[in-house]
């Protein structure tokens, strides 16, 4: 695997940048950020870094058959930040050995580079902590993140092709975590939709929907699934405009769609606008949106 092993000086040596905000907890008796609060920053960008590979951490370690530990942790202070300074943290994979990957971020202050890390892992077998080589499938994911591939295809196809796949997702999601009662999840339209199935570089899937007909020319979409530890990185939004794609070429022109209540600004962003008045769904607040097909950025 080639990797640089040069020092990042500046933001165009990374492709992934976590964004905070310096808080008043932070902050030490001169006025600046306690230097090992700086650690706590690069762990949290860590975190952020596996959702840009589309990888929930917990199920992917436990796929490898290992897990990562801290070998050793490095840190170089070049300035300081301050209370409500926004910061953006960036890192990489810097090369990969044999049981070990080093991390490199740098953490900026628009353009200025603030502080310097280099994260040292080890892959273990987690009952044991012995090491373990690095699997061929984690090194492809991470050297594929640094080149700028794709994490997440997604596929579409009928409910009896993708349903057992898109099945689980569902259950987690809707019936577990929400609460939604089985017979209300699954109805008889599955049958007939679309589905969209979003999936990692492990194979893992991360996300779903389906699309409906509402009426001549009028697609739905609904059922749509993210894995909890993916929302907010970009799955949700390519399995919508892989439905809207598919409606959109079928010839609709508009399409409507019930949507929770704390999902609204997600829809929104993707540029639907809300209708009516909101009701409740399952014992959940929701209301209905829709937006004109094909959405801007699409093909007509």
């Amino acid at each position: 695997m080639t990797m640089t092993h040069d020092a990042p000086a500046s933001r165009d040596d990374f492709r992934f940048f976590h964004r905070l905000r310096v808080r008043w907890a932070e902050i030490d008796m001169q006025k600046i950020v306690f230097n090992a609060h700086y650690l706590m920053y690069f762990d949290t960008a860590v975190a952020d870094y596996w959702r840009a590979l589309a990888l929930p951490y917990e199920e992917a370690m436990h796929q490898l058959g290992g897990d990562l530990y801290v070998k050793k942790a490095t840190v170089e202070y070049d300035a300081s930040a301050r209370m409500d300074d926004r910061l953006d943290v960036g890192l990489r994979c810097g090369r990969i050995g044999n049981s070990s990957m080093a991390f490199q971020g740098a953490i900026f202050r628009g353009e200025q580079r603030l502080v310097g890390c280099e994260l040292l892992y080890v892959f273990a077998d987690p009952s044991t902590q012995t090491s373990r080589p690095v699997p061929q499938a984690l090194r492809d994911v991470l050297s594929g993140y640094e080149a700028g591939e794709a994490m997440v295809a997604v596929r579409t196809g009928p409910w009896d092709a993708l349903g057992p796949h898109a099945r689980p997702l569902r259950t987690r999601v809707f019936v577990q975590e929400q609460g939604v009662p089985q017979e209300l999840e699954w109805d008889d339209e599955d049958e007939g939709a679309l589905h969209a199935l979003a999936t990692n570089r492990l194979g893992q899937v991360v996300g779903t929907g389906r699309l409906l007909r509402a009426d001549a020319g009028v697609a739905k979409v609904g059922r749509v699934a993210v894995h909890a530890a993916l929302r907010g990185s970009g799955v949700g939004q390519q399995v919508m405009r892989a439905l809207l794609d598919a409606a959109a070429q079928r010839g609709d022109t508009r399409c409507v769609l019930h949507a929770q209540r704390s999902a609204e600004s997600f829809y929104r962003r993707l540029g639907f606008r809300s209708e009516g008045a909101p009701f409740e769904e399952a014992g959940i607040p929701h209301v209905l949106m829709s937006a004109p097909l094909p959405l801007e950025g699409q093909a007509a």
